[in-house]
């Protein structure tokens, strides 16, 4: 009876303590599985409080639209992530399609965003062994690489053959799709945010494109250097790709302003006062008219024709306004190596874009801005290609008269040739030129000076800029080969002389006249007969 009367007892406190236990747990529950969060929670209600119930109530409420939030965002990341993983491996799939074995790189299938490092990692790799960022030292002239040039419709290539000309638009079409791949690919660089660098810019198109220069190191892959129009005067856009045997990789955005770029022209000249008269027609009508940007160093040997040519050189500077010139006058025997060298070192500015020339040569203003494009101190020489021009008498001998000088030079076959062994006409900062040491003095004879700095940038680390150019041109005049050369140089001089003169085609006909004109007098007496 005791023992029943003090479980009555008990029974309410044992009921009160339960309460208790199953609030403070509900409590520690809803503590635990809330989400943390910035803002600020809603204080819980007291145990005892009327409004208990109805807290309770409102809080679950809360913490279940809080969860129900959280999951949907949850959700929404999955979804996207799964769509950029898709993505990547679509990328992947379609590079391991494209470049599968000839890359010699295993990719791993199993992981592939290790795959696409490794691909990536080659690709760039053939940058860096390839002769872009960097010049290479190189063994002789003939180990250079040279660059061909190109515009939107024609190619100017070296290894013309007999077959291919000087001056062609592409035939082949892989040659075609790959210009064109390459200058849209250029446009297209332009015209992103990042190569623009801000959100309001003019659209490119490729009718701004101006000329590029390629060539391909058989075991690395393709570089191209392109020049487009730039926004301002003077102004030009460049990109530099490369194309590592696959996919085009941009090497390089950069705008480049030559406005303040001035090119020191050098002539080293002794008589051919005619030839000098000629000289300053086009610099007047195509660098001073048209550029600007040039200073004109004339070093004179000798005393012969030396009043004549100080007069067309004063003439010329009062009928232009033209007063950036130097006229240096040396009383000794012609060296070319020395006038330019003497030249370079009596400039006494800023460093200064050198262009040494001859008073044979005629080049235009778009040739003026490739020796400006094509240097840079420290870093990059220019040794143009010129085009040399044949003997005009033989290429117009059946024209009733010769065209005028401009008519004349085009491009072609039967005109002229490019000078590929030709090391004579180079664009370089007057410092790299100062660098390299200058001219080697002790070089005596015909020739032989300009082979020798053209080695010794190819010895340095300097790149080296070779390609032909449309806007220079050697004039035909006559060589002559003094008796008092070596066997060797005088060989050397009529070989040059007979490339000079015709093309091998015009020399034929000229070897086989008189085979031609007795097949054409019997056709004539054929035709009497019938």
């Amino acid at each position: 009876m005791m023992l029943r009367r003090g479980f009555i007892l008990f029974l309410p406190r044992l009921v009160g303590l339960l309460v208790v236990a199953c609030c403070s747990m509900s409590i520690v529950y809803m503590l635990a599985c809330t989400p943390k969060g910035d803002n600020e929670q809603p204080a819980l209600p007291r145990v005892h409080s009327p409004t208990a119930k109805e807290g309770y109530e409102a809080i679950l409420q809360e913490r279940e639209e809080q969860h129900r939030n959280y999951i949907i965002s949850l959700k929404r990341q999955i979804a996207q992530l799964k769509s950029e993983l898709q993505g990547r491996n679509k990328q992947l799939k379609n590079v391991q399609e494209q470049y599968p074995d000839p890359l010699d790189i295993q990719l791993d299938h199993s992981n592939s965003e290790k795959a696409q490092a490794n691909l990536l990692a080659f690709l760039r790799s053939q940058i860096d062994k390839a002769e872009v960022h960097s010049g290479v030292k190189l063994s002789t002239e003939y180990a250079a690489v040279p660059f061909e040039s190109f515009t939107l419709q024609k190619v100017y290539q070296l290894e013309t053959g007999l077959t291919r000309h000087p001056e062609e638009k592409p035939v082949r079409k892989d040659k075609r799709d790959e210009l064109i791949e390459v200058i849209d690919l250029g446009v297209a660089s332009l015209n992103s945010p990042e190569g623009n660098g801000n959100a309001k810019h003019r659209v490119y198109t490729a009718s701004d494109f101006i000329e590029g220069i390629y060539r391909t190191e058989k075991d690395k892959g393709t570089l191209y250097e392109l020049t487009f129009k730039g926004d301002i005067k003077h102004g030009f856009k460049k990109i530099v790709l490369f194309r590592p045997f696959g996919p085009v990789m941009k090497v390089k955005n950069e705008n480049v302003n030559t406005a303040d770029t001035l090119i020191n022209v050098i002539v080293p000249l002794a008589k051919r006062a005619s030839k000098f008269r000629q000289f300053m027609q086009n610099f007047r009508e195509m660098v001073i008219q048209q550029d600007g940007r040039i200073h004109l160093t004339v070093v004179y040997f000798g005393k012969e024709q030396m009043n004549e040519v100080k007069s067309i050189l004063e003439n010329t500077s009062k009928s232009a306004n033209f007063k950036n010139f130097t006229f240096i006058q040396l009383n000794e025997e012609f060296s070319r190596g020395k006038g330019l060298d003497i030249g370079a070192r009596f400039w006494k500015g800023n460093n200064v874009v050198l262009f040494f020339c001859d008073v044979d040569i005629y080049f235009t203003a778009e040739f003026l801005n490739s020796c400006r494009l094509n240097t840079q101190p420290g870093k990059k020489v220019f040794y143009p290609v010129l085009f040399s021009q044949y003997n005009p008498s033989i290429i117009y001998g059946h024209h009733d008269a010769i065209p005028p000088l401009e008519q004349q030079l085009v491009i072609k076959k039967e005109t002229g040739f490019w000078r590929d062994f030709g090391f004579g006409m180079t664009c370089q900062y007057r410092s790299d030129f100062i660098n390299i040491g200058g001219f080697d003095l002790d070089i005596k004879g015909w020739g032989g000076e300009d082979v020798h700095l053209y080695r010794k940038y190819l010895h340095s680390n300097l790149i080296v800029i070779r390609t032909p150019v449309r806007g220079l041109f050697h004039l035909w005049h006559e060589k002559q080969c003094p008796d008092e050369l070596t066997p060797e140089q005088y060989k050397m001089c009529m070989q040059s002389k007979a490339m000079n003169e015709a093309s091998h085609g015009q020399l034929g006909m000229l070897v086989f006249k008189q085979e031609i004109e007795t097949h054409l007098h019997r056709q004539k007496l054929r035709n009497k007969k019938t």
